[in-house]
């Protein structure tokens, strides 16, 4: 018999081409790419190449495109270098025949929000992105990861790519989650038993009830953050509730080659007695709400904790970590987290810009009014009208949270969307790195729930606080 497999060395076998050495040729099933990817495309025309696959690749336009005004279109873009990158994008997509999610088409999103929305994330496949956040696509049992401009360009012309075979870790979590626990709770505590190098060189499986339990949208944002914690990609096994979600989208297999994908889909689980090189388990009871303090994910405690002192870290190297990050941030050791106000807040990322996500925060804006600027930016165009139907425009805008266009906005804070130095956000984004939301900006990561929370507090706040109370 042959020897047992996980979900990983399956997709990596059925990919692979050729080794040579330590390296293994792959063919890459999907690629997407956005209006960062400019250089791969000037390289393309500087030697004369095309796509070879065309119909392989998808391009959204979402780092770069305004949140605010998107009834102006181009014209809301003051800044016309930003401009430019998406015009760019649009002129190489005509010209290599590539499906360009622009900026006024009624799918356009976030890569890693309309990617599984349109069925173009799919199980079995290898998928990379020229995002880092490629991912969050795991979510649907296939392997998945970010490429740097080199990569992505030797993909575009030859629809493979070189790389060595990463080491394997399961993340196992069990149990059901306490009330006012989510899924970007789950990762955060997650990274923060870790670190933020705990699975280097590895590629995360998440297994377990509380994964097998979690919707879709939930295991997304859950792959979405396994760069976060060294990861190189991040995966969990498809299930029913991977095919109910898939079936009929645009770009998902019809008819008999439906049924023959799903045949095969379900050959993808890893095997029973299959080994990882690593394991690692959670108890989901003992999660609690949690917020990032800190410059790096690692950083994050329940909400109920204190800020810890560099005192309490065990090497001179951990005692300078905190002491530096507690210096950006502008906060002292001992102090309570809810304690800690704030002066923005920002809902959306391809992290938690999702329909469930915005329910999520429209049922804590029901609880109160909008202490500080707070922008709720949907993850995709078609989840804005999704969420417009169900009337979550209204009650956010009744809370006095500002309703946006779809796109990376504060997240990146590449597109005119950014915080002024010494600010304080909370946010659903997926990282606190100094300067991430503005030069000087200060972020703390948090649950959807969690932001709203902040929302119509100022501070940081237990959500769970809140809604007992009603």
């Amino acid at each position: 018999m042959p020897a047992p497999q996980t979900m990983f060395e399956k997709i990596w076998r059925q990919h692979a081409i050729t080794v040579e050495e330590d390296e293994t040729l792959l063919y890459v099933a999907r690629c997407l790419i956005h209006e960062g990817s400019r250089h791969t495309f000037d390289r393309m025309d500087e030697e004369g190449r095309a796509a070879a696959e065309p119909d392989k690749v998808f391009a959204f336009s979402d780092h770069y495109v305004p949140t605010a005004n998107r009834e102006l279109g181009l014209d809301a873009i003051a800044d016309p270098k930003i401009r430019n990158m998406i015009e760019l994008l649009t002129i190489n997509c005509k010209k290599h025949g590539i499906r360009h999610f622009n900026i006024d088409d009624d799918d356009q999103g976030i890569l890693h929000v309309a990617g599984p929305e349109q069925g173009i994330t799919l199980p079995g496949v290898l998928l990379v992105g020229a995002d880092s956040h490629t991912a969050t696509h795991g979510a649907f049992g296939n392997l998945s990861f970010g490429a740097g401009a080199s990569e992505v360009y030797h993909i575009m012309v030859t629809q493979t790519l070189w790389q060595r075979k990463p080491k394997t870790m399961r993340i196992a979590i069990d149990g059901d989650l306490p009330f006012g626990v989510g899924a970007k709770d789950v990762i955060l505590a997650i990274i923060a038993k870790i670190g933020h190098g705990g699975a280097a060189g590895h590629v995360i499986e998440y297994a377990g009830s509380t994964v097998e339990g979690m919707t879709m949208e939930q295991r997304m944002t859950v792959c979405n953050m396994s760069i976060e914690a060294g990861g190189r990609a991040g995966m969990m096994a498809p299930d029913d509730k991977t095919y109910d979600y898939l079936e009929g989208r645009p770009y998902a297999p019809k008819g008999d080659e439906w049924d023959t994908a799903v045949d095969y889909w379900r050959t993808l689980p890893s095997d029973e007695d299959a080994t990882f090189d690593t394991e690692v388990s959670l108890d989901a009871d003992a999660i609690a709400p949690m917020v990032t303090w800190g410059t790096n994910p690692e950083q994050a405690l329940p909400i109920t904790e204190q800020i810890p002192s560099p005192e309490d870290a065990g090497t001179e190297a951990g005692k300078s970590e905190i002491s530096a990050a507690l210096d950006y941030m502008g906060l002292k050791p001992g102090m309570a987290i809810t304690d800690i106000p704030v002066d923005h807040v920002f809902i959306g990322s391809c992290t938690n810009g999702r329909m469930e996500d915005l329910r999520a925060a429209a049922e804590v804006a029901k609880l109160g009014k909008a202490k500080v600027p707070t922008w709720i930016v949907p993850g995709s165009t078609t989840i804005k009208r999704e969420a417009e139907a169900e009337g979550l425009d209204r009650i956010f805008t009744e809370a006095g949270f500002e309703w946006h266009g779809a796109g990376c906005s504060l997240c990146t804070a590449i597109n005119g969307d950014l915080l002024q130095p010494g600010q304080r956000c909370a946010s659903t984004s997926n990282r606190n790195f100094k300067g991430r939301q503005g030069l000087g900006s200060r972020t703390h990561l948090v649950s959807p729930a969690m932001a709203a929370a902040a929302a119509i507090t100022g501070k940081l706040t237990d959500v769970r606080t809140l809604t007992e109370e009603h």
